[in-house]
């Protein structure tokens, strides 16, 4: 006998991200969006009859899905990026208690370019300086992107250095998502590069993630948990 559909809370329903992970979650068997919130709506209510909660709306709404989770004891799955020292350290103190997977990017494509990024600072040294560019719609809040401030820790722990990686963040047009670290050194230049052409690299990872998670003892997790990379 098969297993039933994991049963997911969409938070953010109505955004971008939200609408992509709906149409996406129709095709899949293996999910089933079960409810929905949107900006002001409560979440606990909604939690309650879900294995798992995908959360795509704003930073400013963690506390409340945190204390909904931490309150009926279901995972989840965090992509939305932005968050504060503050807000980060509710969602570390909450993974102790149940499941989370945070990612500030779901594409399975990104998550190797963190992998590459580290091999590559670390194969590359000190003779070799680092630089991200990074390029959204012009609709992007936070800036620098979540997806090139973790690409920025990625190369700070390869480096073993606190110096600070410089960013450069691009909004402009329709642009779903690109991400360039570049490494220059004597004589010679290399870059990696990712482009995202739709969202729905974003929301099928963040579908996978859910059918993970549910699985999991607490903990806070990474997409390149997800992938065992």
């Amino acid at each position: 006998m098969k297993n039933s559909p994991a049963r997911v809370l969409l938070v953010g329903a109505a955004g971008r991200m939200g609408k992509t992970v709906l149409d996406l979650a129709q095709s899949d068997r293996e999910i089933d969006i079960a409810a929905r919130c949107d900006l002001g709506d409560p979440i606990e209510p909604a939690i309650k009859n879900c294995d798992v909660a995908i959360d795509f709306s704003q930073a400013d709404s963690i506390d409340e899905i945190c204390f909904a989770a931490l309150r009926n004891g279901k995972p989840l799955v965090i992509g939305t990026t932005g968050h504060s020292q503050q807000q980060r350290k509710t969602i570390e103190e909450t993974a102790h208690s149940v499941p989370i997977v945070l990612a500030s990017n779901f594409s399975v494509g990104v998550n190797v370019l963190f992998w590459l990024t580290q091999k590559a600072a670390e194969f590359l040294g000190s003779d070799f300086n680092a630089e991200i560019v990074e390029t959204h719609h012009k609709m992007k809040r936070d800036a620098p992107s979540g997806t090139a401030k973790t690409l920025a820790e990625v190369l700070k722990g390869a480096r073993k250095s606190k110096s600070e990686i410089p960013i450069q963040s691009i909004r402009e047009g329709e642009v779903v998502g690109e991400h360039s670290v570049i490494f220059n050194g004597p004589a010679e230049r290399l870059g990696l590069t990712h482009r995202a052409a739709s969202r729905e690299i974003f929301a099928r990872g963040a579908l996978r993630a859910a059918k993970w998670t549910v699985r999991k003892s607490p903990g806070l997790y990474s997409m390149q948990d997800v992938l065992g990379l």
